[in-house]
């Protein structure tokens, strides 16, 4: 059975795979945000929204409720849980927020910690969100798969800046890295891999962050949004780009294309059985590290592919009218 979260600005819908795709809705006029489950406990999800704090469901999705107390914003932005630190039912869970900082629960949300020291990096004084430039957020939180407590965390815009040690301590921004991080990923099967699909292009590092190569062969569109690599391969990756913001966002007026890299190869169009670029806005993806397929879910609906991009085919489905017209804000796979 395959189930996959998705969080839209109407709400949080789950596609269950049994004999058919059924999809549920939850949080209405909560404006989800981000997701991410416990990989220690799949039943273990959380969602952060904006403007409503951070949610938690502990039987798969079925039921939420808010965690109510320790972190400090309400505008929950990123969210991610280590798969390398807690104990063997209950991983570290990382909450990002606008305005930007990181708070670290140990306890599966019922108390949590503000890892202030992010805050005193050098470059702090420069981050700043171009449509609010008063302001900026925590983006996406990356946390190592392979060494515990190395976490990778993008601010928007500004930075994309590390820890080594859960949060204790922070290593800044590196030069030639990219700047504008707006996912990230990272692979079992190569240590050290860091994915990231930025508005200044992809960058990719092969040493956890030390050293960054910025890839463009075959991107006819620089902005980047999302990026997955094969759960098999770890050379091969897709990445989801535009020309901008508008046309990667902007339902009415979006334009946005995946693209797949493999090996050395440069960057080609992945788009066999996906809607058409005009209309659609910039996919996110989500990975079935079991039979290797990935998702791939914008304002159309569910795709999957099982050869890495090669072809996809849409998830027959009856999606709650406009829950997805606008596109989505986030999407994981939930082990059931």
């Amino acid at each position: 059975m395959s189930a996959l979260v998705i969080t839209t600005p109407e709400g949080l819908l789950i596609a269950r795979q049994a004999s058919h795709w059924t999809v549920e809705s939850h949080l209405g006029g909560r404006s989800p945000d981000c997701v991410a489950v416990d990989p220690h406990d799949p039943r273990r999800v959380y969602c952060g929204t904006a403007g409503d704090g951070l949610h938690r469901s502990t039987d798969g999705g079925r039921t939420w409720q808010p965690v109510e107390a320790g972190i400090a914003h309400s505008e929950i932005s990123a969210v991610a849980v280590s798969p390398t630190e807690g104990s063997r039912t209950l991983g570290v869970v990382y909450a990002g927020t606008n305005p930007s900082s990181v708070f670290r629960s140990e306890d599966g949300g019922e108390s949590w910690r503000e890892l202030s020291n992010m805050l005193s990096l050098p470059s702090a004084g420069e981050w700043s969100f171009p449509p609010h430039p008063e302001t900026h957020h925590v983006r996406w939180i990356e946390p190592d798969p392979k060494v515990a407590g190395r976490v990778f965390v993008a601010i928007e815009a500004g930075a994309l800046v590390r820890t080594f040690d859960g949060g204790q301590t922070w290593t800044d921004r590196v030069s030639g890295g990219p700047y504008d991080t707006h996912t990230a990923a990272t692979h079992r099967r190569a240590r050290g891999r860091v994915y990231s699909a930025a508005g200044d292009g992809y960058f990719q590092s092969d040493d956890g962050g030390d050293n960054w190569v910025h890839f463009e062969d075959g991107l006819r569109h620089r902005y980047l949004v999302g990026v997955a690599a094969d759960p098999v391969d770890p050379d091969t990756v897709l990445v989801s780009a535009a020309s901008g913001p508008g046309l990667a966002y902007g339902s009415r007026s979006a334009e946005a294309t995946v693209y797949r890299r493999t090996g050395d190869d440069p960057f080609a169009p992945a788009m066999n059985g996906l809607p058409p670029a005009r209309g659609t806005v910039a996919s996110l993806f989500a990975v079935d590290p079991r039979t290797g397929a990935i998702f791939a879910a914008n304002n159309h609906g569910l795709f999957r592919t099982q050869d890495a991009g090669g072809t996809w085919t849409a998830i027959e489905a009856d999606w709650p009218g406009g829950s997805v017209g606008t596109g989505v804000s986030a999407v994981i796979y939930l082990p059931e």
